[in-house]
């Protein structure tokens, strides 16, 4: 039998050569993992790239369509691909023929709104409010959200934190520019970037309101289109101001807000079974609202945006009721004084309230003979429609423009990822010099 005799220093060097060995190995192996994963995470972001929607135009309702449609020929026209995602089944889009623009449907509610959580795109165009509010999150692999309103006057007119968590917003007036800051200042946000491009269904609607030629009925048209809420005036005054109306002999036509179908259901399904449709009383549900705005010789509503769009557009009188508007539930809470659609319509339309509702028909007939285009309908005008006959043109320069500005950064970004980092020599400290 052999003995083998180590002394402990051979021993000692030994044991240190297999454990650099080993830690050698060990080395070796984690580069190669982490070089694999490098290069399996390369491979995943251009394979994600490659599936990248550039522009993601996305609407919750399909009453929404009025103020996409112009926005996409223009991008068809750029010859810009996009998507047109939409949440509702029977959206006009979905009928439409184009070359660059896709539109399809992906699923109504949370469903569309799981579709968008996940999406992965450069720019995502909405008018849906409460981005990172509810249901609807941003997604981590979709670079910039776009805001376009839906209506003039105020932006604060969403609910609360409706705008709030955006990259950028298209607006159509100064004045909401300076709720926008505002409510950035009072919730230290940063802030936004702003577009001034005004209101793209306004323009086409202008467009068709010129080669219209308007249906004699022989009798007066009175419009009933109120907003939805606790403060709508269907909720308010409900059948007490549907009763007055109908004793007037006019053609009467209630066109409630689509939210208020399920907002307000209960009412709205109260006052429909309570007033069935006659030869002079309707009840309007049209996608497009054009027809019923344009055979109509008088509005009333309450604080809806349809009334700017009927005295913009047809330069008709409009009624509102004093619906004793709560802020409360809206951005406006957070911002002093009045909002500038309740300012504004006391300038350019008439007062309806408990006291004086008996007299609509004198009230209905004043209006009209007395209505004009006067300067304050004018200065209203120029305060929320900025660029009128541009706007969609405006927006999808500027999604373009911005688009070319993501790609160009991301570029950049991969550039300087490729280039070698140079190494700077380490210098040696005095305590390990000393110990040579």
């Amino acid at each position: 039998m052999i003995n083998l005799y180590i002394d402990p220093g051979t021993g000692s060097m030994l044991f240190t050569i297999v454990i650099s060995a080993i830690s050698a190995v060990v080395y070796v192996v984690r580069i190669l993992l982490i070089k694999a994963k490098n290069m399996a995470g390369i491979k995943n972001q251009n394979e994600r790239n490659a599936k990248k929607i550039p522009i993601v135009i996305f609407s919750d309702n399909k009453r929404y369509w009025s103020t996409f449609r112009p926005i996409c020929e223009e991008l068809e026209k750029r010859g810009q691909r996009a998507v047109y995602m939409t949440a509702s089944p029977d959206d006009p889009a979905l009928k439409c023929k184009y070359e660059k623009i896709k539109c399809e449907f992906i699923g109504e509610g949370n469903k569309a709104f799981a579709k968008m959580n996940m999406l992965n795109a450069g720019i995502v165009l909405s008018t849906t409010p409460s981005l990172d509010v509810f249901q609807w999150k941003r997604s981590k692999t979709v670079d910039y959200y776009v805001h376009i309103l839906h209506a003039c006057g105020d932006v604060s007119l969403y609910r609360l934190y409706g705008i709030d968590y955006y990259d950028a917003l298209l607006l159509s007036g100064e004045f909401q520019e300076k709720q926008v800051r505002e409510l950035e200042r009072q919730r230290n946000l940063p802030a936004k970037e702003i577009k001034m491009v005004g209101i793209p269904y306004l323009d086409t609607m202008l467009e068709h309101a010129k080669n219209h030629e308007r249906k004699k009925t022989g009798t007066t048209t009175v419009l009933l289109s109120p907003s939805w809420g606790a403060s709508s005036l269907l909720v308010k005054y409900g059948s007490s101001l549907i009763d007055k109306l109908i004793e007037t002999g006019y053609d009467i036509t209630v066109r409630p807000h689509p939210q208020s179908f399920t907002a307000d259901k209960q009412v709205i399904d109260s006052l429909m079974a309570k007033y069935p449709e006659t030869e002079r009383f309707h009840w309007n549900r049209d996608n497009n609202n054009f027809d019923v705005l344009a055979r109509s010789d008088i509005m009333i509503s309450d604080y809806s945006g349809i009334m700017y769009d009927f005295a913009f557009i047809f330069n008709k009188p409009v009624i509102y009721t004093n619906a004793q508007f709560r802020k409360d539930p809206y951005d406006a809470w957070c911002i002093e004084g009045d909002t500038w659609m309740l300012s504004t319509i006391r300038k350019i339309g008439r007062e309806l309230n408990g006291e004086n509702i008996g007299q609509i028909k004198e009230i209905i007939d004043s209006a009209i003979k007395e209505t004009s285009e006067g300067s304050k309908l004018k200065e209203a005008r120029d305060e929320t429609w900025c660029n009128i006959g541009r706007s969609a043109s405006l927006t999808a320069e500027y999604l373009i423009a911005k688009l070319a500005q993501i790609e160009a950064k991301e570029t950049a970004v991969k550039e300087s990822a490729k280039r070698p980092v140079k190494k700077k020599p380490v210098k040696k400290s005095a305590a390990v010099e000393g110990t040579k």
